[in-house]
Order: structure tokens, then C-alpha cells, then sequence
């Protein structure tokens, strides 16, 4: 299903959506499991590499790809690691566009 995930495209949210919670939540988040859910708010995880360099790279990937989903992830870069938040902002919560946005990060990662 992660791949599946990875092939839908993120759906901009405009509002008055529920987020999601319970066992649609936890569905979800089996689909992406080196993610992990905060509260039924966030999804986080953290990636580590050999350098710098090479964690700044994929930031850059990241970036691109969240300019292309239109849909924008909080990014700490650190050397060696890179942790990446996800939410959609506009109704506080978690949507399904989080957790696609999440295996499509896991599909740049190589994970």
C-alpha cells in the first residue's frame, strides 16, 4: 500500500475536512510505518546520513517535491540528519495527503 500511497498525488485541503483520527488514522499510518504519529496531529520522522552534504541534498529533493505536491512539510536539517514534520496546517490535523506526502518521502529516501 505504501507504494500505492506514493503514487497518488497530495489534494490541496481547503477546509471544513475533519482530521483524521481513530482507526482510519492507524490504517494509514501501517501504510508508512518509520513514521511516527504525535497525538493524531503529526506525523515525524527522522532520516540519518554519512555527511552534511549528503543530508542537505535530500532536503533539496524533498523540497522540490513538496513545491511539486503543494504541500510543505516542516524540514529540520542538522548535520547527518534531516527530520521532517507533516500536517495539513489549514484544519490543524492529519489528512490522507500527509501520509501520501510520507511515502513519497520514504520513495526519495530510498527507504
Amino acid at each position: 500500500m505504501t507504494e500505492q500511497l506514493a503514487d497518488k498525488q497530495c489534494v490541496p485541503c481547503r477546509g471544513g475536512v475533519p482530521p483524521l483520527k481513530g482507526k482510519e488514522l492507524e490504517k494509514l499510518q501501517q501504510n508508512v510505518p518509520k513514521w511516527m504519529v504525535y497525538d493524531e496531529h503529526q506525523l515525524h520522522r527522522e532520516f540519518k546520513f554519512p555527511d552534511f552534504v549528503q543530508a542537505l541534498a535530500f532536503v533539496n529533493r524533498v523540497g522540490a517535491l513538496a513545491e511539486e505536491q503543494g504541500h510543505h512539510p516542516d524540514i529540520l536539517l542538522a548535520w547527518g540528519k534531516a527530520g521532517i514534520t507533516l500536517w495539513t496546517h489549514k484544519i490543524d490535523g492529519l489528512t490522507e495527503s500527509d501520509f501520501i506526502m510520507a511515502a513519497k518521502i520514504d520513495r526519495l529516501s530510498g527507504a
